[in-house]
């Protein structure tokens, strides 16, 4: 396996970007242009930009809080120093446990009986996260400790999933 030390380095399914604290890692599979970043830290997250990425456009803090709002989890981001991510408190690990499982103890699970959570997207899709089952068209898909994106616009070529053509289209609420 390969390891990454500087900024802009290739990961398996996207790209890593760091500062001195932290890694931002982007899986461009998982966007669904919520837009979140850029509009929250523009000085961090432009797209116009490239690399789109500049890890010194801000604070670390003001960096993990715009990537902590990213709702499909494309953004995550983990500490450089590993001693760092082993004392992360528990509100923190709760909203990141689906970004680096690595960090819960050996003894915590992820409970089935959690509630999935539904989140609908200005002009976009609705994101559901956690355990549940998705049945659509007489099919079932059994979705564990995992996020999806359903399609409202209709033109997807995926259907129910979003692919992202709701941005193409200039989809509305």
């Amino acid at each position: 396996m390969a390891t990454f030390e500087n900024n802009n380095k290739q990961f398996s399914g996207g790209k890593r970007y760091k500062n001195e604290d932290i890694t931002v890692y982007w899986k461009p599979s998982a966007c669904v242009h919520a837009s979140y970043c850029y509009r929250e830290l523009i000085e961090v997250f432009d797209p116009s930009r490239r690399p789109w990425v500049d890890m010194n456009g801000s604070t670390t803090d003001k960096i993990i809080e715009v990537v902590n709002l990213c709702p499909t989890e494309a953004l995550t981001w983990k500490w450089n120093d590993e001693k760092k991510n082993e004392s992360v408190d528990k509100d923190q690990l709760n909203h990141v446990i689906f970004r680096r499982p690595e960090l819960m103890d050996s003894n915590e699970t992820v409970s089935n009986e959690q509630p999935a959570s539904v989140k609908i997207m200005a002009d976009g899709p609705i994101v559901i996260k956690g355990n549940f089952t998705l049945t659509y068209e007489g099919n079932s898909k059994e979705i564990k400790e995992s996020i999806i994106s359903i399609c409202r616009c209709g033109v997807s070529d995926h259907q129910p999933f979003c692919d992202g053509k709701h941005r193409k289209i200039g989809f509305c609420d």
